[in-house]
């Protein structure tokens, strides 16, 4: 399976956005890794949303 340029784009996008991360260390993540991130990154803002 391939990955799109977009998509790690975007990833890279949201855990900067969120965790003010340089471009840098979030680059040198795995993929597995930097997934993770988002996947909390977005159930931490589901709760926030939630009250």
């Amino acid at each position: 399976m391939t990955y799109g340029a977009d998509r790690i784009v975007e990833e890279i996008s949201y855990i900067a956005f969120h965790f003010h991360w340089p471009l840098d260390d979030i680059l040198a993540l795995e993929h597995p890794d930097r997934l993770r991130y988002v996947g909390e990154i977005a159930r931490i803002n589901e709760r926030l949303r939630e009250g």
